[in-house]
């Protein structure tokens, strides 16, 4: 059985600080079915020490309930380490639906969710994930207050891999600045994985900076369309072959778990930063990272782009407002590797500490009574 009451963000071996005010459990676990529409989701609230938990919602087809547990509890956790970096006043929470997205998706399963999200009464917002997009935000806000990522006919931020690119892009222009004293990436060869709704952006992004990049995907159509945008762009058969590859960067945009124990030692690439979620697959690769000379971006300091913009619904949209905060992302990411380095730790575990160092600090004003 995945365990609900699990440890913290990170291993306890890391090094990382232990702050008993700091959760270390996930505050609310809500399972969620509607057998006549379909809807089987599971909702995961880690923390809400710094405002209502906001994260996407995945619809995927899990082996079993038990994997689709483990990755929200996971998803979710890494939700409000990256809503804390970003500086926003959210907490961290994430969503999965079980199915197969292009069979089992309907309006009446996307309404029925919307209804056990409205249920939560704002503990829980929101937003577009795998398998999701900005018009099923449209559908789920038809029975729900706390939606974000809408279409922009609807007064949403529209697709949030516009800005996850641009804050990628932001943290590995940090990473360069870091490790070669500049902060472009013209001349560098750059492999990127998976080039679907982030990676195919951040391809745009290096292109125009001057950097040389090779992609791979699972998907040849998405391949295609990169190469037909991009001919100059190289192409490598595998993850494996391109993670093997004479590179600078490596920048894993698909699904998690790209940095595992036969990845890493195969690693030529000098800096490692991308857009997907949860790259490290489990606790100590980031030890093994900086143990081969590998500077490791956080994936969820450097993606944090898209949780910027769709917060940013929450006010009232605007894109300049959005793209102004996500470029942030570069000095954040600065700061997590100078923080590194003063504290002889990995980039991972400075970034964690920084992370429950502001949700601790910021947490605990709640206990300063306010009349409402």
């Amino acid at each position: 059985m995945t365990d609900v009451f699990g440890l913290s963000h990170k291993d306890p071996s890391s090094g990382g600080d232990t702050n008993p005010a700091q959760p270390v459990r996930h505050e609310e676990v809500v399972f969620c079915s509607d057998e006549r529409s379909g809807l089987y989701a599971i909702i995961a609230i880690y923390s809400t020490a710094l405002g209502p938990g906001l994260g996407g919602t995945r619809f995927y087809p899990y082996e079993s309930e038990q994997a689709a547990l483990a990755d929200v509890l996971n998803l979710s956790r890494a939700m409000a380490y990256k809503n804390a970096l970003a500086g926003l006043d959210l907490g961290g929470a994430k969503a999965v639906i079980i199915g197969d997205p292009s069979a089992d998706k309907s309006e009446a399963l996307l309404r029925a969710y919307g209804r056990f999200v409205q249920s939560l009464g704002g503990r829980y917002y929101t937003a577009c994930d795998v398998g999701t997009y900005s018009e099923d935000m449209d559908v789920v806000a038809r029975e729900c207050s706390y939606v974000t990522g809408r279409t922009q006919a609807h007064g949403g931020a529209g697709d949030s891999s516009i800005l996850t690119a641009f804050g990628v892009f932001q943290g590995m222009r940090a990473a360069a600045d870091h490790a070669y004293g500049a902060s472009s990436l013209r001349g560098k060869r750059v492999g990127v994985e998976g080039v679907g709704k982030v990676g195919h952006r951040l391809v745009d992004h290096l292109i125009e900076d001057g950097a040389e990049v090779v992609v791979c995907d699972v998907d040849e159509q998405a391949v295609a369309r990169v190469r037909q945008r991009h001919p100059a762009v190289e192409t490598v058969s595998d993850a494996a072959a391109l993670a093997a590859s004479d590179i600078d960067v490596y920048a894993p945009c698909a699904l998690g778990g790209a940095l595992d124990d036969e990845t890493v030692p195969r690693l030529k690439a000098k800096i490692v930063c991308g857009g997907a979620n949860n790259q490290l697959a489990h606790p100590g690769v980031e030890k093994q990272l900086a143990e081969r000379g590998v500077l490791y971006a956080p994936d969820y300091v450097v993606n944090s782009g898209g949780v910027i913009q769709v917060a940013d619904e929450i006010e009232g949209f605007d894109m300049g407002r959005a793209r102004a905060r996500a470029a942030k992302i570069f000095d954040t990411t600065l700061r997590i590797f100078r923080s590194a380095e003063e504290e002889g730790v990995p980039p991972a575990v400075a970034a964690d500490r920084l992370a429950e160092r502001r949700m601790s600090e910021i947490g605990r004003l709640r206990g300063i009574w306010l009349r409402r």
